[in-house]
């Protein structure tokens, strides 16, 4: 059985409940004898091969029990692409320090990370149990039910435009389309959710693009015009990935991270929502609302779901469980039973590694402008309830 001291640390873009994944780690840290102490890694891993560490062993309860209400990543966090040449210097520090148990709270290419190091360090005669936690808003992690801060950041987006819906539908004199943009490079799940905040018929939003299916800019303008006819304005959201039929991006982006993403939003100059106005004003001569919300959703933990943050913490948890039990190579996933209970499992990092989980064929209808009710079984039990809000009645 191994023993020795544990490295945890944040990757990526957070989520409002990503400090819940770190709580859950500490406090299973706490519970668990072969770990000594446990250091965090300051501004991801390139922070540690610097050295910069934090021991978060000896933190008060004050600051342990405030992390999972706590916005943003506590650790710090990097996007930095992991080289082979770095791999050597890790497993020295590893050794320096007694490393024995290394946990990453990230998503795909963070997942990748870990499994490169945990690999380099297996076949090099370095003991190591190496866990995945999975955290990403996107949602498109694969071997999970969900990943945790994909519900709070549904909640967000569907709150958003439930809210963002009555504004439109009253300024429709003034402006008769609003455009609303997710994020999702490859994969439409938060632009999904936001389905969640209808009603009644007619309730926005009217028309849902993702990056699943190819945007046809003739049926767009065609589905457009058909729901202004019918109420008077259309609410439009679509996810920041969205392609042409050619495969070319409608926010004209060509830029990419370090990592081989394509750059979207603010770091890309452009944006598929700004495109997808300019499209709609220009056809139609009408005026219109954009919004675009980028990286908000990612750190707005008062709107974070109760059970998103509890299961966040479970996710830090269930890793800690695992290595002290002699596994690694894998990530934790939540798994979800047939009668609809939620629970935890594992998956290999070499499966989810560097892959995006895209939405299900059947969970996007035939012209690729709205979910079906698979997806509204999917996700209508990962979110509470959205508020209930009033029209005035036609009382002559």
């Amino acid at each position: 059985m191994l023993k020795g001291n544990a490295l945890v640390g944040q990757s990526g873009g957070p989520t409002s409940v990503i400090n819940a994944s770190l709580q859950g780690v500490i406090r299973g840290v706490q519970n668990c004898d072969a770990i000594e102490t446990l250091y965090g890694m300051r501004f991801g891993i390139d922070g540690f091969m610097a050295g910069n560490m934090v021991n978060l062993s000896t933190q008060s309860d004050k600051v342990i029990n405030g992390l999972s209400s706590t916005p943003s990543s506590a650790l710090g966090s990097s996007r930095y692409k992991l080289k082979d040449e770095d791999l050597p210097k890790i497993r020295t520090v590893f050794e320096q320090h007694n490393i024995r148990f290394f946990f990453l709270i990230g998503g795909n290419d963070t997942m990748d990370t870990i499994h490169r190091i945990e690999n380099f360090c297996r076949s090099n005669g370095y003991e190591l149990s190496g866990l995945g936690i999975p955290k990403t808003v996107d949602n498109d992690l694969f071997g999970t039910d969900h990943t945790p801060g994909y519900p709070s950041a549904a909640r967000y987006n569907a709150l958003c435009v439930q809210q963002s819906g009555r504004l439109a539908r009253d300024m429709q004199k003034v402006d008769s389309f609003v455009i609303y943009q997710t994020i999702g490079r490859e994969a439409g799940w938060l632009a999904a959710a936001t389905a969640l905040a209808r009603k009644e018929e007619g309730d926005p939003p009217h028309l849902i693009y993702c990056p699943e299916r190819p945007f046809n800019k003739d049926e767009f303008l065609k589905d457009s015009r058909a729901c202004i006819e019918k109420w008077g304005f259309v609410s439009i959201v679509v996810s920041e990935g969205i392609k042409y039929p050619d495969g070319t991006p409608v926010s004209a982006s060509e830029g990419q991270d370090r990592f081989g993403n394509t750059e979207y939003g603010a770091m890309s100059g452009s944006s598929a929502g700004l495109n997808v106005h300019r499209i709609l004003r220009e056809a139609t001569g009408l005026r219109g609302e954009f919004q675009i919300t980028e990286s908000l959703p990612m750190c707005a933990v008062d709107r974070a779901e109760p059970e998103d943050v509890n299961r966040a913490a479970g996710c830090g948890i269930e890793a800690v469980r695992l290595a002290s039990a002699g596994e690694t190579g894998f990530m934790v996933s939540i798994t979800r039973n047939e009668s609809g209970k939620f629970g935890y499992g594992k998956a290999p990092l070499s499966d989810v590694a560097v892959r995006a989980k895209e939405m299900p064929e059947e969970m996007i209808n035939g012209r690729g402008n709205d979910v079906t009710d698979a997806f509204l079984t999917y996700a209508r039990p990962l979110i509470s309830p959205l508020p209930e809000y009033v029209s005035l009645e036609e009382i002559q």
